[in-house]
């Protein structure tokens, strides 16, 4: 577990760096300058599109995480309704712990 968790750090910290990178290009460019082709920071890396394995690869994440957007929505949703109709009473010895302390 340690090596996934250690390699996905190392894989974050490298997109970071990149991001970071392609910021600080963009920033240091005068406004007046010519737009370049690679100013969306989250944009697919072009060197992608010939490589179809990627690419499915790329569409599975990305369904993934529509799923889990969507899951996470269903559990605010759940949260919500259950903040509106008040949480339920502790049971009655619990009620009576909690006075003494």
């Amino acid at each position: 577990m340690s090596d996934a968790v250690a390699a996905a750090r190392a894989r974050i910290d490298r997109a970071l760096t990149a991001l970071e990178r392609k910021i600080n290009d963009l920033k240091a460019r005068p406004a007046t300058a010519r737009p370049i082709e690679d100013d969306d920071l989250f944009a697919i890396p072009s060197t992608t599109g010939s490589d179809p394995a990627l690419r499915q690869r790329i569409a599975v994440l990305e369904a993934a995480g529509h799923d889990a957007s969507d899951a996470l929505a269903g559990a605010i949703d759940q949260l919500r309704d259950l903040i509106e109709v008040g949480a339920p009473e502790a049971p009655a010895g619990l009620a009576d712990e909690e006075e003494d302390d």
